[in-house]
């Protein structure tokens, strides 16, 4: 692995919370130079992923969610390359902490792009997959944080795991 971060919350703020916890797994795909990201109507770049149903595992995760947001199926999970733990104030629940755990494994995808398969959401955020230069989407990620805008609240996630894989790997 070349990372494991705890942002938000520290353990000793939470513990006498309840905590409400969600796994998330994502995928990092590059290409040469280019590394597939989902862009969306806010102008951020995020990873493609998301949560685990009840009784599936990592890969069979990754496989769905990638399928579903950028229409790539993919042909081979390699490595678990990092982990990022968030802890916060619930928005809905005050006297909770919501705790997201995203799992970032290293992916191999078929050339061939099918179509997506968006949640309603995802759709509504107009949620597009491009191969990009990878210092490209930590500079727009960047600005859009530096100017404190409405932004998506996965934006400094990202922005920290791109550097580390720009950095790294």
């Amino acid at each position: 692995m070349i990372f494991d971060f705890e942002l938000g919350l520290s353990k000793i703020e939470v513990e006498k919370f309840k905590i409400i916890q969600r796994e998330a797994i994502r995928a990092v795909v590059m290409d040469k130079q280019k590394i597939l990201l989902v862009n969306n109507n806010k102008g951020d770049y995020k990873f493609p992923g998301g949560g685990a149903n009840k009784g599936e595992s990592h890969e069979e995760t990754l496989i769905r969610e990638v399928l579903e947001e950028t229409g790539y199926e993919i042909s081979y999970v390699k490595d678990k390359i990092g982990v990022i733990t968030e802890r916060n104030y619930d928005i809905y629940d005050k006297s909770c902490i919501f705790q997201m755990t995203s799992y970032y494994y290293l992916c191999e995808t078929e050339d061939k792009k099918l179509g997506q398969r968006l949640d309603a959401y995802e759709a509504e955020l107009d949620f597009r997959p491009e191969f990009v230069d990878i210092n490209y989407a930590i500079a727009t990620n960047e600005e859009l944080l530096e100017k404190s805008l409405d932004i998506n609240p996965w934006v400094p996630r990202e922005t920290k795991v791109l550097k580390e894989i720009r950095d790294k790997l």
